[in-house]
């Protein structure tokens, strides 16, 4: 059911991120999918990376919904201080799935809400996910399934990556994009009921 004296607004026009939102019983009233520059700072974390486009995202949507409860996120995967965005090609997700190989990695996934009232509240979920060693023929299939397309890290694990992960240490739905306890705990924070 949704209070229409408080609409909400997913800024993002990712269907998993809004499968995550419904799965925790919310839906919003609308999607405002916010475009803004991903390309990193230099010498930026992965971390504050993800902070800052989760922000950034919120703050365009919410100068379109100022009376709305704006919800945004981002995620970052990164080996080491290597930051693995969306791949360009098809070239370049290979080169990513051949890093992340038999290794772990981080998934950073940043959290922000604006309030109509204005105020702003971030987190960040962290989750440590490890891969098995990925066969020539494992990382041509995945390539040629075109799952990787948009998808940081060039891969989602929601989906046939699924099937690459030895363990995930950590909130899972962050790797997805849309770490779940801190969403439901943001929104709460800054004011925001659904009856």
């Amino acid at each position: 059911m949704t209070d229409i004296a408080t609409p909400l607004v997913l800024a993002s026009a990712s269907p998993r991120r809004l499968d995550l939102l419904r799965q925790i019983g919310l839906e919003p009233d609308r999607v405002e999918a916010a475009d803004v520059d991903e390309t990193p700072h230099p010498k930026e974390t992965p971390r504050r990376l993800a902070l800052r486009l989760a922000l950034a995202k919120a703050e365009a949507a919410a100068g379109r919904a100022p009376d709305a409860y704006v919800l945004a996120a981002d995620t970052v995967v990164a080996v080491g201080l290597r930051l693995l965005g969306k791949a360009s090609d098809a070239a370049e997700a290979r080169t990513w799935l051949e890093l992340l190989s038999g290794r772990g990695h981080r998934v950073f996934t940043g959290v922000a809400v604006i309030a109509p009232s204005g105020r702003k509240a971030l987190r960040l979920a962290e989750a440590r996910v490890r891969f098995k060693r990925l066969t020539a023929r494992e990382i041509d299939a995945y390539l040629a399934s075109g799952e990787w397309e948009g998808k940081a890290g060039a891969y989602a694990i929601q989906g046939r990556a699924g099937g690459f992960v030895i363990g995930v240490h950590g909130s899972y739905s962050a790797v997805i994009g849309l770490p779940l306890y801190e969403t439901r705990a943001l929104l709460e924070g800054v004011g925001f009921r659904r009856p």
